[in-house]
C-alpha cells in the first residue's frame, strides 16, 4: 500500500506542519483541486506543494493556479512544477491575426532541446500516473531585467550613455538564442520583458516559459519577433512610454505613426522623446510601428540592425 501523505511528510519532512497536510496525487489531471500541503508523486520523486504560482503584470497579480512551487521531499530541493493546462485565444497585430495556443508537449520538446544551455530556463518532464507531461523546473538563479531596469534611479540620458551599450550587447545575445530556436524550426512562444532574466553569477540574459506556441500564417516566427521588438523598446527607453505618460507639449508631436503596432498607445519612435537616441536604433524601433511597411522577417535580420545600432552607440562616443 503506497504512504499516505502524512506518512511522507513525518519521515521526510518531520517539520512540516501537520495541520497542514493535504492529500496524495499521481494524477495532477485537476490541477485546481492541488495546493499548499498535497503531494505529488512524479517518478520515483515527490513534491510538497508550497504555493501556487503568480505573474505579476500591468500592477496586478495574475494566479497561475497549474504552477505549483513545491519542495522535491528526497533532495529538499526546491522547484516550479508546471501542470497541464490547455488554452487557445486569438491575438491581434495590426490587420493581422495570430493564434496562439498553451502546449505542454512543446515545452517539453523545448525542454530537451536547450538542455545545458544557460541562455534557457533549465528542467525536465515526468509524466503521471494520467499520462500529463508535468515540467519540473530548476529555479532561475536571477532576477528578471525588466525589473532591474525599472529600479535604476538615474536620468535616462546617463543610462542611455553609461549602461545602455552594455544591456545592449547581452539583449543581441538572447536574441541570438531565440535564433538559435529559430534555426531548429522551434519557437519560444511568449517572448516576453518579464521571461527574461538576469543570472545573478553570469550576469548573461535567460529565457523562460516556452509552453506556447501559434499559428502566424504572415511570418513563421513573427510573434517571437514583435515580442522582441517590445523588449527593445523598453531597453531603449528605460521603462514603457505612453501617450498618456508624457507631458502635453511632448505629446503634441506624437503621432500615431510613432506608436507600437502591438499597443497603440505606447510610443516606440523614442527618439521624439530622447533626441540622442541615433538613428540606427531608431530605425530598428520603427520597423515595429504602426507606420512600418516592412517588417522583421527573421531574428538574424534584427540582430544585423541591432549590431549596427550598437556600432552606432560607439561612434558617439558612447
Amino acid at each position: 500500500m503506497a504512504p499516505s501523505a502524512r506518512e511522507l511528510l513525518t519521515r521526510l519532512a518531520p517539520d512540516f506542519p501537520a495541520r497542514h497536510v493535504g492529500e496524495l496525487y499521481d494524477d495532477t489531471t485537476e490541477f485546481m483541486r492541488i495546493g499548499y500541503g498535497d503531494v505529488m508523486v512524479l517518478g520515483e520523486r515527490h513534491f510538497l506543494v508550497l504555493r501556487d504560482e503568480a505573474e505579476r503584470r500591468f500592477g496586478m497579480e495574475d494566479p497561475k493556479y497549474w504552477v505549483k512551487r513545491c519542495r522535491c521531499l528526497e533532495t529538499g530541493g526546491r522547484n516550479i512544477v508546471k501542470l497541464v493546462f490547455h488554452e487557445n485565444f486569438p491575438m491581434t497585430i495590426g490587420s493581422m491575426v495570430v493564434t496562439c495556443t498553451r502546449s505542454p508537449r512543446k515545452e517539453t520538446r523545448i525542454l530537451d532541446l536547450v538542455r545545458g544551455d544557460p541562455r534557457f530556463m533549465q528542467g525536465e518532464t515526468i509524466y503521471d500516473a494520467a499520462d500529463n507531461p508535468v515540467r519540473i523546473l530548476d529555479l532561475v538563479a536571477g532576477k528578471r531585467l525588466d525589473e532591474k531596469i525599472e529600479a535604476l534611479e538615474m536620468p535616462h540620458r546617463d543610462y542611455f550613455h553609461d549602461l545602455f551599450p552594455t544591456v545592449l550587447e547581452r539583449f543581441i545575445e538572447a536574441c541570438q538564442a531565440i535564433k538559435w530556436l529559430h534555426d531548429r524550426n522551434e519557437k519560444h512562444g511568449d517572448v516576453r520583458r518579464d521571461h527574461l532574466y538576469v543570472l545573478h553569477d553570469s550576469g548573461q540574459y535567460c529565457w523562460i516559459d516556452f509552453d506556447y506556441t501559434f499559428d502566424f500564417q504572415e511570418s513563421p516566427f513573427g510573434l517571437d519577433l514583435f515580442g522582441l521588438g517590445n523588449i527593445i523598446q523598453f531597453l531603449v527607453g528605460m521603462g514603457q512610454h505612453t501617450t498618456q505618460s508624457i507631458s502635453p507639449a511632448l505629446r503634441a508631436q506624437i503621432t500615431s505613426d510613432d506608436c507600437s503596432i502591438m499597443f497603440p498607445n505606447r510610443i516606440v519612435n523614442l527618439q521624439k522623446l530622447f533626441p540622442y537616441i541615433p538613428l540606427e536604433m531608431t530605425n530598428v524601433l520603427r520597423r515595429f510601428s504602426l507606420a512600418a511597411e516592412v517588417y522583421y522577417d527573421t531574428a538574424g535580420e534584427l540582430i544585423d540592425d541591432l549590431c549596427r545600432a550598437r556600432q552606432a552607440l560607439g561612434r558617439n562616443g558612447i
